[in-house]
């Protein structure tokens, strides 16, 4: 006699294979998005470091007056030039906030701060905090020497 053999997988086997699948996710997955939130903390550094060397340039460049305006309520910076219609804006990405300006004002007003790059002056001795969900922080500075920004990471608190 044949015996019919039934092929394929049993309940059991399944919520198995589920349960070993949803436990590996779960395990993963903070890890994961620290890695996210850290990409992207390294990646607003990046871009606000390129920003303040694109105003410091331009100004140098173009022989011009250059505005970068760093707003913590927006979340943004700024850049304006003496040129008619220039205006150039940064908007940090979502988990990314702007959470200091350095060197730290003498009475907070809660305003904007303001910086004014000359040309052939030298760069203005300035530092912007930034800081993602997790509590990572990263600092963005301008070297008065050099002029050159570079981004500094900063251990969580």
């Amino acid at each position: 006699m044949m015996r019919c053999r039934r092929r394929g997988v049993t309940l059991l086997e399944m919520l198995i294979v589920l349960a070993l699948i949803g436990l590996l996710a779960g395990l993963t997955f903070p890890s994961v998005s620290s890695g996210v939130d850290t990409l992207r903390l390294s990646s607003a550094g990046t871009s606000l470091a390129s920003f303040l060397n694109g105003a410091l340039n331009r100004a140098e460049r173009r022989q011009q007056a250059v505005e970068i305006t760093i707003d913590l309520r927006e979340n943004a910076v700024l850049m304006r030039s003496t040129e008619s219609g220039f205006e150039r804006r940064l908007e940090m990405p979502t988990g990314v906030r702007i959470v200091s300006v350095l060197p730290p004002e003498i009475v907070e007003s809660g305003q904007p701060r303001r910086f004014v790059v000359h040309s052939g002056g030298t760069a203005p001795r300035l530092g912007v905090e930034l800081a993602g969900n997790r509590g990572a922080r990263r600092i963005v500075r301008i070297d008065p020497i050099t002029g050159v920004p570079q981004v500094e990471r900063l251990a969580a608190p």
